[in-house]
This record gives C-alpha cells, sequence and structure tokens, in this order.
C-alpha cells in the first residue's frame, strides 16, 4: 500500500511513501507519521491511502518511519479537520503550530510564577455550589456533551466550582484543559492549582510565557497516554490531550479569547466545537456572560447555573458622574465627585483602582458639550475618525465630513482621549501625598515591572493603581474600596456591533474588584453621554440588559440573530488592494443576487487601522443565516487569482 503525504516543514509538494505491512490502515489518513526525506527524518500528515502507484513515477519509494507521533485520542483529528474547515484553513497550519512550539530554542526562565498574585485559600462548598457540582459530575463519568453556563457574581466562588470538577476528572483518570483570557490570568492560576489541588495531579501551564522546559516536559506527558491538567490560552486547545474530560472556560464574555493573527480562531468556538466531537462538558464561566451565550440558554442549547452571592463583602453603591455638566473643575478628567472620594480614601487609609480603557480611543470623535459621538446612518455603528477630517464607516464605507454637532450644533469635539501615564500625571499634582502605581499593556511587556506593582498593591505598599482592562479580572484586591472609572463611555465609541455588550461588561467587571471583603464600598462612573447600558451598571441588573441588548441585535439584524465572517486583504500596494477588494465585492455580490439568499454584503471598508508596517488592509463582511452559506461563498473566491493576501476570520468579536 501507499500513501501519499504532507509535510509540516513547509514543503508544498506532496510526497509518497510505502507503509510497512504491520501498519493497520483503518483511520490512517489525518493522521501524523515520520517519513525519511534524504538523510533525515521528516513529520507528515497522511492525506491519502492507494494500492496502485502512477506508471509516471520513477523515483524510489521508500518506506513511511513509524506511525502516530502526535498522540491523540480517537476525536482529534476529526476535530482538527473540522476547526480547518471552519477557518477555510488547511489543517496543516494548526499541526505546525504545535511543532513550531516543540522546536523553540531554550529561553531565559520566565518569572511571571514566582510571586503569589492572587492569594486564595481553598473553601467548603456552599449548598448552591454543591449543587451545580452534582449535576455537572454525572457528564464527566458517563462521557456526554454538556454545555454549561456559570453565571456567577464576581466573588461569587466559581473558582472554587472548577477546582472541584477537576479533581473528579482527575479521580476518573481523565485530564482537564483550563482556559483563560490572558496570559498573566493563566499564569496565575496555574499557580493556584498547583497550591491548592492534591499534589498528585500533573500541572502544566502552556501559552507564550510558558518556558521551553515546561513545554517539552509537558509533551512527555501527552505522549506517555496519562491524563493531565493544561492551563492556557489559546494553544491548548490544539493540544492532542489524552483522557480528556473536561474543559473550563472562565472569564467566556472575553474578546481576549480570539487571537490577533490569522487565522483569528476564537478558542471558546474552538473549545465548544472539541468539547462536541469529545463527547464532554465544557463549563463557561462569568459574570458577565456573552450575548450569544445567554442566547443559546434561552433557546435551552446551553444547561444554566447560577451564584448570585459573594463569598464576602457587599455589592458597591454605584453613582453616575456626567463630565458634560460639570465642566469648572481643576481638571476636565477628575469630577469634583471623585476628587472628594479620593480624598476621603486618602484619609481612611483605603485603595483605590482608577481604571481607563484606551482601546480605540483614536478612532471616533465625541462632542465636548453633549457628548454625542457620530454613528453611521446605515449600520449601527460610529464612524471612524480619519487624520482627512472625514467620518468613515468601519463596515459599509458611508462617510461625510466633520462638520458641528448634529445633536447641539456646536463644535467642539474630543479627537484624542487621555493615557493612564497622563492620568498618573494628573493624580501626582492633585494628591502628591498618594503612592500611585500604573497598570497597563506598557507595564504588562515588563514582567518584572508588572508582578512589583500588582504585589505592591496588594500588600497595601500603593494607595492608588491606575490601570487599562488587565486589572478589571481575575484580581483579588481585598483592600480596594473605591473604583473611579475615567470615560466609561469610549468603548461605545469603538465601530463594532457589540461596542455596548464589551462597555457595560467590562463597567462590571471593574466595578467587581471593590468591596470584595467590605461591607461598604463604591463605584463612580464617568460618562460623556447618557446611555441605557448605566441602567444595567449593578451586575445584579445584567440580564436585564440582556433582554434590552438581544432585541436590537434582532431589530439591526446582528449575531446571534445571523451569522457574521470578515474576509480581509493586505497588500503592500494601496491601488492594488483597493482595486482588487472592489472587484472582489462586485464578483461576490454577482454570486448572491444570482442565487437570490438573504446573504447580505457590506463593504470593501478601510478599518480604523488601515496599514501596519507599510502593508495596506481592506475589510468585506457578510452576513447570513448559516456560516455554511458564508463558507461556500468565500471558498468561490480562491477560484480567482489575486495579489493581495486574503484572509478568513468568521464571527469576528472586534
Amino acid at each position: 500500500m501507499y500513501i501519499r503525504v504532507k509535510l509540516l516543514n513547509g514543503f508544498k509538494e506532496p510526497l509518497i511513501y510505502t507503509i510497512p505491512d504491520t501498519w493497520d490502515t483503518k483511520d490512517l489518513v489525518g493522521t501524523i507519521i515520520e517519513v525519511p526525506l534524504q538523510k533525515r527524518v521528516e513529520t507528515a500528515v497522511v492525506e491519502e491511502i492507494f494500492s496502485t502507484l502512477d506508471a509516471t513515477t520513477t523515483y524510489t519509494i521508500r518506506t513511511a518511519s513509524s506511525k502516530s507521533v502526535i498522540p491523540s485520542d480517537a476525536h482529534y483529528f476529526s476535530f482538527i479537520q473540522k476547526l480547518s474547515s471552519y477557518y477555510a484553513v488547511n489543517r496543516l497550519h494548526f499541526l505546525k503550530k504545535i511543532r513550531h512550539f516543540l522546536n523553540e530554542k531554550e529561553q531565559e526562565p520566565e518569572i511571571l510564577e514566582e510571586k503569589e498574585l492572587l492569594e486564595k485559600e481553598s473553601a467548603l462548598l456552599t449548598p448552591e455550589q454543591q449543587e451545580i457540582v452534582n449535576a455537572i459530575l454525572p457528564s464527566i463519568k458517563n462521557g456526554t456533551y454538556f454545555p454549561a453556563l456559570l453565571n456567577g457574581v464576581t466573588g461569587s466562588g466559581k473558582t472554587e466550582i472548577y477546582k472541584k470538577l477537576i479533581i473528579y476528572a482527575w479521580s476518573l483518570q481523565k485530564s482537564s484543559l483550563f482556559l483563560l483570557p490572558e496570559v498573566s490570568l493563566a499564569a496565575q492560576f496555574t499557580r493556584i492549582l498547583r497550591k491548592q489541588l492534591p499534589s498528585d495531579i500533573p500541572i502544566y501551564s502552556f501559552h507564550s510565557a510558558t518556558g521551553v522546559k515546561e513545554k517539552r516536559a509537558l509533551w512527555a506527558h501527552l505522549v506517555s497516554n496519562r491524563p493531565v491538567v493544561v492551563i492556557g490560552v489559546h494553544l491548548p486547545i490544539l493540544l492532542p490531550i489524552p483522557h480528556i474530560g473536561l474543559i473550563i472556560i472562565d472569564e467566556e464574555h472575553e474578546v481576549g479569547y480570539q487571537e490577533k493573527k490569522h487565522p483569528k480562531i476564537n478558542t471558546k468556538e474552538a473549545a465548544l466545537l472539541r468539547a462536541q466531537i469529545s463527547h464532554i462538558p465544557l463549563i463557561a464561566g462569568s459574570a458577565t456572560p456573552s450575548i450569544s451565550s445567554l442566547y443559546n440558554v434561552s433557546q435551552k442549547k446551553w444547561n444554566l447555573f447560577e451564584l448570585k452571592k459573594r463569598f464576602a463583602g457587599a455589592f458597591p453603591t454605584i453613582t453616575l458622574v456626567k463630565l458634560t455638566t460639570k465642566k469648572h473643575r481643576p481638571n476636565f478628567w477628575i469630577s469634583s465627585e471623585l476628587a472628594e472620594a479620593l480624598t476621603k480614601q486618602l484619609e481612611k487609609k483605603e485603595q483605590t483602582i482608577i481604571f481607563l480603557n484606551r482601546r480605540g480611543h483614536s478612532f471616533f470623535i465625541q462632542c465636548k458639550e453633549c457628548g454625542h459621538i457620530p454613528h453611521c446612518v446605515n449600520c449601527s455603528v460610529s464612524l471612524t475618525y480619519h487624520a482627512d477630517e472625514q467620518l468613515v464607516c468601519h463596515y459599509c464605507s458611508f462617510s461625510c465630513a466633520i462638520e458641528s454637532c448634529s445633536s447641539c450644533k456646536k463644535f467642539s469635539f474630543l479627537k484624542k482621549g487621555i493615557g493612564t501615564q497622563q492620568v498618573v500625571t494628573i493624580l501626582e499634582k492633585l494628591f502628591p501625598q498618594a503612592r500611585i502605581g500604573r497598570a497597563d499593556l506598557d507595564t504588562t511587556m515588563n514582567k518584572k515591572k508588572w508582578i512589583q506593582t500588582v504585589t505592591d498593591f496588594q500588600e497595601g505598599a500603593l494607595d492608588i493603581l491606575v490601570g487599562t482592562q488587565t486589572i478589571t479580572k481575575g484580581y483579588h484586591f481585598p483592600r480596594v474600596t473605591l473604583v473611579g472609572v475615567l470615560w466609561a463611555d469610549i468603548n461605545l465609541g469603538l465601530p463594532f456591533y457589540n461596542a455596548a455588550e464589551v462597555t457595560l461588561q467590562q463597567l462590571i467587571q471593574v466595578a467587581g474588584r471593590a468591596g470584595r471583603q467590605s461591607p461598604e464600598s463604591s463605584v463612580i462612573i464617568q460618562t460623556m453621554i447618557d446611555h441605557p447600558i448605566y441602567n444595567y451598571s449593578n451586575e445584579q441588573n445584567y440580564g436585564a440588559f440582556y433582554l434590552h441588548e438581544i432585541q436590537n441585535r434582532k431589530l439591526v439584524g446582528y449575531p446571534p440573530f445571523i451569522r457574521f465572517a470578515e474576509i480581509e486583504l493586505k497588500n503592500e500596494n494601496e491601488s492594488l488592494i483597493i482595486q482588487e477588494a472592489k472587484h472582489i465585492a462586485l464578483y461576490l455580490k454577482k454570486i448572491i443576487g444570482k442565487e437570490k439568499t438573504s446573504m447580505t454584503l457590506l463593504g470593501p471598508s478601510q478599518p480604523p487601522v488601515h496599514m501596519i508596517k507599510k502593508v495596506f488592509i481592506r475589510k468585506i463582511y457578510l452576513k447570513a443565516e448559516t456560516m455554511a452559506e458564508i463558507l461556500a461563498l468565500y471558498a468561490t473566491i480562491k477560484k480567482n487569482t489575486y495579489t493581495s493576501q486574503i484572509f478568513f476570520t468568521p464571527n469576528p468579536l472586534s
């Protein structure tokens, strides 16, 4: 028998080998083997089995070396195949990613886990927690697909449930996969689980900050076919984890689960696919679940479990302050209410978090007088601000000049916003006696500085911590009794259909840092505009927000009622990319018109960041009732040849 294989080293042409007589050909297609090539051995995937050799073949056919160099269960390669089909890429892409990380050269050891950043001890389960655990255990034992949303308010003890489920899976000799939205959180939870779970449970981290030695140790464990607990962000979902019996996705609402590089895999969607194929439970936890997850619950596709009480402390008091109506103050960004609260905090020697989400702050404009943000007349998203003083729609390319505010008729716009370093400088001038730290993207890039800052704040060496979204999730700051949100509605200006959802989730998450071990705490939310989401800023009202938002989505035709996909073009030649984007859009519109489907095409449009490293970007969006329709339409593009790189992303989160 002969096999046709593709090498994982990037060599494009398929090669032919014979297979040993001892090999069972059943399920051989799609498996990973080793084959001889010149004087070395290469890893390859089996693409085809056949019995007759083409008469034109003149070279010597060699025999494959060994079988199953990547450990897997019966479902692993089926998962990889379906994932590659969904993202319209060759399955070799995912297998190469694993190979790449195994072949990395040794690097300096990471210090992310040297200090305890999240001090939490195991606790006895409450009756509510035990009831949830008892409901999930049978699906682990019996090996049944059981998607469940664990909707627990901040500080309600979701982690305790995760730990009990992992221990139970281990008692049955089953592996667990624990996913988190950020590397820093994955590193912390690795430390926590190693400290609090039984010492005989092997726990490995697998993410971009994991050292090569630990990655190789994990691989050796996987090859040994023994159960294991793996913690990470994106990469672990692609691992061939033996005897997998449980997947946990914490903070399931986070957009961080979508990779930034193509193909932009949504780890949560991939995990759901793997759980379904492997017949295992998937537990998705959050205090602020995604609209799509709550919709799945409403459609009886998911199970719902709720934790409505905090373990300790009380929910904070929330105060809304409108910046546009109170202009006479020393600094525009610090309201008198926030300044007064900070003064009292310093007097009481209690800690404060000042939160600023700078994501996309320069992409839109906002009236300083009334807070109005210009929106597209076609797409229900904000217009993107361009340097040529034009406002452009991120989706359909509608554009208009910047004129006076359409709401108050004045011409006074915020075009840039404020950064964390500026906030620190302002606070240092207003409160010279305060000890102030900063935690944002810049500090997280410097791991030593990041750990030191967070540790200092936890130990009381800082009075005020100024930070971005990285401090809104997972961290336990018991001394924090005040949270100040400087510019709450900044995310509402983002040109994405889920802007309101993301804004409220972040407000509730950062508010959840306050009062975890205190009977009294407060949150001051500074806004520029009145918006319906502020009626739901208390996390106990999040369910009401879902009912409000789901009606809006249904009205304008956005997920979860339709399927949404993005086609992205990249080219170093601007005129070529404009030409090819228009050609593809017209080509697809003709097909849509002929087939008379419900599919809609938006664009081509220029995204907010339309050039990166001298490479230009254009985007086309597709809406349809099913993703299968979109995938079939996208497949027709491959029949044509373009100079631009073309990428496909189903259900983009931003």
